[in-house]
């Protein structure tokens, strides 16, 4: 059973991420044939204050 943990900066529509599981179901399906229905995708939402780069938080850009 496939299990995919996706970090992203929060923001984004519930459409989004929708799109993005399916694609991601989708490509982890095609590439190792897992059955769809064995899948597991988290995905997990920081605020920018909690996310850098460079040591710049993205809430500072």
């Amino acid at each position: 059973m496939p299990i995919v943990e996706i970090t992203l900066i929060e923001g984004r529509s519930d459409e989004a991420k929708e799109r993005l599981h399916a694609k991601v179901a989708d490509a982890i399906h095609e590439a190792i044939d897992a059955p769809k229905e064995a899948i597991r995708i988290i995905i997990r939402e920081v605020p920018p204050l909690h996310f850098s780069v460079a040591g710049v938080a993205k809430s500072k850009k």
